[in-house]
């Protein structure tokens, strides 16, 4: 019987793809994953499939590809959790080297726990999850071959184990630099943050299955727990809410607005109210699941609770990952001006968990690429040629350098702010771009996207630069096409230029009357341009208005 070499079933996040892909390797073929041929298909990330078509309509699409695949591939095949559930798929599977990745419900829930990708694990993922395996259990065993448990397993172990039980021939030793990674932890990066001003060093981890970290992050001595969330993500704030009740702990959920809406005092002061009503004392910890207007949120309501009680950030977007949740600059917004109200609070860890990032809406996704980008022309030039390299798979969280740019980013902010916590000095030139991005915001009543206006703001800085005989032509002008490359925008409305001058009057980088902007001298070298001649200023917007 022609077909695939191995074929790999079984739960969602249970290891597939990283299993399928090690035993692809051990073989010497190649791997392939009916998800990734569904959402090729598609043009569509699977979350948005089910939200716009609904399951049958993705099912039909599994079915086919399932079909495509075990016809024509004859390597290692990984398919869908839910592929068993369709007869003519078990039917297709009848007699084949099937083997089943099993995994316990206490196993799954930190594995895809904070996954908002799966459509089927929305709301309370560790009482569906067992919905789901009593449905599926039966399935899975009827068309496996063999049955192997990934619990407390790493990957390799698990290959090892599916190369055995099917008894295919003993591969020679690859060294993978993975050997002794436990599954739950594999490729997690964890980036250090210095303590400064008195304060703690943290940890920003970077990864997949990341939520079992979550209580030792907590600790012992906090008895209540505050998990903020935007409404979009009140499924998965319930979720983590659930989550820690289930580890002891007294949890409950603070509903947020969506975005900037947020950052208001009228909700940090609901938030305070919910927190003296459930006796929230100085060892309770506040935990912020949501992009950065919430983390934002969620520091600073931390800071001013009794003057200053731990944090913990949970960034579920771009923006919130490489900038927002790293730092301790919490704050909200006021009628004047864009987090004019905040403190330096540092969280006590951030979890950037990638998986949330799967069923992110592409317009978020790529608004977050401004600020990977800056970090690219402020600090660090691989993170531009990794996007130049390949523009339309630098837009999607399913590119191969996904990992590598958020890490990367991070790393950047990292540098800076262990050196300057409260923004005396260095830490200034993290706001590249970021003095007409707040000001086109502002005049946008916040419906703009942070980095949509960010990017416009460092097209302009880099025409200011060059205007002002900092930068040269070859880099102002990258800057329009990298940021043009995954689609940013360049330009804004030529008129609203008088409005814009008056505010960036009040950011916070300004000395009294003293307008101050972070420009380049090259890339990587970013400093502060002070008091530029009006007639510079008017000039360098007229290269970005539209």
């Amino acid at each position: 019987m022609s077909g695939p070499l191995i074929v790999l079933v079984g739960p969602m996040g249970v290891g597939k793809s990283t299993v399928g892909e090690l035993l692809a390797e051990r073989l010497g073929t190649t791997y392939r994953d009916t998800d990734a041929d569904v959402v090729a298909a598609a043009g569509k990330a699977i979350a948005e499939i089910f939200f716009d078509e609904g399951e049958e309509h993705f099912r039909e699409l599994e079915r086919r590809a399932v079909r495509d695949a075990v016809d024509q591939h004859t390597g290692v095949l990984a398919l869908g959790g839910g592929a068993v559930l369709d007869a003519k798929t078990r039917a297709l599977l009848a007699g084949r080297p099937v083997a089943y990745l099993a995994m316990d419900v206490e196993e799954a829930v930190r594995r895809v726990g904070l996954n908002t990708a799966r459509p089927l694990l929305a709301v309370n993922p560790r009482r569906q999850w067992r919905e789901l395996m009593d449905a599926r259990r039966h399935l899975y065993e009827e068309v496996a071959r063999t049955t192997v448990a990934t619990d407390e397993r790493t990957p390799e172990e698990v290959a090892q184990a599916v190369l055995d039980a099917l008894e295919l021939p003993e591969p020679e030793p690859v060294a993978s630099g993975r050997e002794n990674t436990p599954m739950t932890e594999q490729a997690t990066t964890r980036i250090s943050i210095a303590g400064t001003a008195g304060t703690e060093p943290y940890e920003v981890l970077v990864g997949r299955r990341l939520l079992g970290e979550l209580p030792h992050l907590i600790g012992d001595r906090a008895k209540r727990v505050a998990v903020l969330h935007p409404e979009a993500l009140a499924g998965t704030g319930e979720a983590v809410r659930e989550d820690l009740a289930a580890q002891g702990y007294e949890a409950i959920a603070i509903q947020l607005p969506n975005a900037e809406e947020a950052k208001t005092a009228e909700v940090a002061a609901y938030c305070w109210k919910a927190l003296g009503q459930t006796g929230f004392t100085r060892s309770d910890v506040i935990v912020g699941v949501g992009g950065g207007a919430t983390t934002d949120v969620a520091g600073f309501v931390a800071a001013s609770w009794l003057r200053g009680v731990r944090w913990i950030a949970v960034p579920t977007t771009v923006l919130g990952m490489v900038d927002a949740a790293v730092g301790g600059k919490t704050g909200i917004n006021t009628a004047e001006g864009k987090n004019l109200v905040g403190a330096f609070h540092p969280p006590a860890g951030v979890l950037c968990d990638l998986a949330a990032l799967d069923s992110l809406p592409v317009h978020d996704y790529v608004s977050g690429l401004a600020e990977v980008i800056k970090a690219g022309f402020i600090a660090d030039p691989v993170i531009l040629d990794l996007v130049e390299a390949d523009p339309q798979a630098a837009r999607t969280p399913a590119g191969p350098h996904t990992a590598e740019l958020i890490e990367r980013s991070i790393r950047v902010k990292a540098e800076v702010v262990s050196g300057d916590l409260k923004e005396s000095g260095p830490r200034e030139v993290l706001n590249y771009g970021h003095t007409l991005g707040h000001a086109i915001e502002k005049n946008e009543r916040y419906k703009w996207r942070h980095g949509a206006a960010v990017s416009v703001g460092m097209v302009f800085a880099a025409e200011l630069g060059r205007l002002a005989g900092r930068l040269d032509d070859a880099t102002a002008d990258r800057h329009r096409a990298v940021l043009e490359s995954v689609g940013l925008p360049l330009t804004y409305r030529g008129d609203q230029w008088p409005r814009l001058l008056e505010n960036m009057k009040v950011d916070k980088k300004s000395r009294g009357d003293l307008l101050r902007f972070v420009v380049l001298d090259g890339i990587g070298r970013p400093t502060v341009l002070e008091g530029p001649d009006p007639a510079v200023l008017l000039a360098a917007y007229g290269e970005v208005s539209a």
